[in-house]
């Protein structure tokens, strides 16, 4: 399991590369383009890079395919659509990013996401019956919130996107509560905070369902994304995002620790 910090709304300097790598990190994810000195001293280092874009007609997912693979990413998150979308345009936008996946050889990773063709869980098990070999990035802070996966009862929540979690090969490690999407968990101690131990049963089975399924050359990232206040994730910016992100890589070890024991 590779490790990425995520920048998605700066590209990072040589700086905040060194700082990256030396806080343990393997890689770093842009939602832009590296200058090419960036990229080299990636590379100098031992970064990987992955990449993001959105997707809105069938004919973007060949242009980010292209853009992603003749960049050198090892892989793409992706945006897809925008939830309002009949099943046969969702389905189109599926398939095009499927084919430009293939054709490019550069995994594309459909994400979970508010306002997206894969906003919520009972659709995005649909699609996932109609098209068994797509791979997701799994950013539940969106469900867990947006859908109030504790309504109704999480385990029963858990049970129904069973075939979602079975096929993530990249995570967006941020955790929310019921009433905000990005909350700041301290330590990271489950005492109190129920919903931190909602995120590890979501990470541990995704990290269990790659294990149980991965093919040669198959890889899975978790990648801590907490992004700033002024775009309305943050409650304050009280929160030290840094030290965050490394909490959550943390919890992240653990429950890869914890997918990789056999079941009783």
């Amino acid at each position: 399991m590779s490790e990425l910090a995520l920048n998605d709304m700066t590209i990072p300097g040589e700086t905040v590369i060194d700082a990256i790598r030396n806080a343990g990190y393997d890689g770093v994810q842009v939602g832009g383009e590296m200058t090419p000195e960036e990229k080299a001293h990636c590379q100098r280092v031992g970064l990987r890079i992955a990449g993001s874009s959105r997707i809105n007609r069938p004919e973007d997912a060949e242009d980010a395919a292209l853009r992603l693979s003749d960049s050198g990413c090892v892989c793409g998150t992706l945006h897809v659509g925008w939830g309002m979308e009949e099943d046969a345009e969702a389905r189109s936008l599926i398939e095009a990013v499927m084919c430009a996946s293939q054709k490019h050889r550069v995994p594309l990773y459909i994400e979970t996401h508010r306002a997206s063709v894969f906003q919520d869980p009972w659709r995005t098990v649909g699609f996932i019956r109609d098209y068994p070999g797509l791979r997701l990035n799994g950013d539940f802070s969106h469900w867990y919130t947006g859908q109030e996966m504790v309504y109704g009862g999480f385990e029963n929540k858990l049970r129904f996107v069973a075939p979602v979690l079975e096929r993530v090969r990249f995570l967006d490690g941020r955790i929310g509560n019921p009433g905000c999407i990005q909350v700041d968990i301290g330590d990271g101690r489950i005492d109190g905070q129920p919903y931190v131990a909602h995120f590890r049963r979501l990470w541990t089975e995704s990290m269990r369902g790659f294990l149980q399924s991965a093919q040669p050359g198959d890889f899975m990232i978790f990648s801590p994304e907490l992004l700033a206040s002024c775009i309305y994730y943050a409650q304050s910016e009280d929160s030290d995002r840094w030290q965050q992100s490394l909490v959550l890589c943390r919890i992240a070890r653990e429950c890869f620790e914890e997918a990789s024991r056999p079941l009783d």
